[in-house]
């Protein structure tokens, strides 16, 4: 394939996904676009990566954990966001999953991968993609969750399990739900592959998804892989979604 780039590159221009501009090469964006995503920074939570202002930090406890953290502790073992959800991230997320440019899933996939090898993950784990119910998937034609999953195993030398997870019904969009009505509605909603619970015992997981919001998805679905005995489990999403940890 790479010996075909320069054929690829003067049928198809290389262009920014968001904006058209030219680029250097294929499924890469435009220093304007570029320079739109909010990537994550200092100061955070040290498991949720939940953005801290300066004024919350110096009251963090515990090595910078968030007033949330200190008083549930989460599931998982640590969240790796590539951005923070703004604008920009939000056009490549509707551009991959409802405008299927399924070949966006490269350059967010490499950027989830970066940020998972700061937390020392790669061979010897597994990457399991958040589910779609089958009706949805019929209707959409892929998973970009698993897409994603497939982008970070590349990148990182685990090994992709795409069917690990099944979604039993099918749940109606979350958008405007609050965080104890979207854990309601997922009550069940997510459980195991019985052909892969086996493999998912003791095993370290990546749990991939493409934004993370109020955590009630990844929850239900870290509840299913911790009931077939997985020893560890990293979430990895390309769009963190934030909002008055900021202020």
């Amino acid at each position: 394939m790479r010996r075909l780039s320069p054929v690829l590159d003067l049928l198809f221009p290389p262009r920014c996904p968001l904006c058209g501009e030219g680029v250097h090469e294929q499924g890469g964006l435009c220093a304007s676009c570029w320079s739109g995503l909010a990537m994550p920074g200092d100061p955070s939570c040290r498991l949720c990566q939940r953005p801290l202002s300066s004024a919350a930090a110096s009251h963090a406890e515990d090595g910078l954990l968030c007033h949330t953290c200190v008083v549930e502790t989460p599931r998982h073992d640590g969240v790796a966001a590539a951005t923070l959800y703004n604008d920009t991230s939000r056009q490549l997320v509707i551009a991959l999953k409802h405008g299927r440019r399924v070949a966006l899933a490269g350059l967010m996939g490499r950027l989830m991968a970066a940020r998972l090898k700061a937390r020392e993950v790669g061979p010897g784990w597994l990457v399991v993609p958040v589910p779609l119910h089958r009706w949805r998937l019929w209707g959409r034609g892929f998973n970009q969750s698993a897409l994603l999953a497939q982008e970070i195993a590349r990148h990182t030398g685990a090994k992709p399990m795409v069917d690990a997870l099944v979604r039993r019904r099918k749940t109606p969009m979350l958008g405007g739900l609050g965080p104890q009505e979207r854990a309601k509605v997922l009550t069940g909603a997510i459980g195991l592959h019985p052909d892969r619970k086996a493999r998912l015992h003791g095993a370290k997981v990546i749990l991939a998804d493409d934004v993370l919001t109020s955590g009630a998805t990844t929850n239900a679905c870290i509840a299913a892989l911790q009931q077939a005995g997985a020893a560890r489990v990293v979430v990895a999403c390309f769009a963190r979604v934030h909002g008055e940890e900021l202020a």
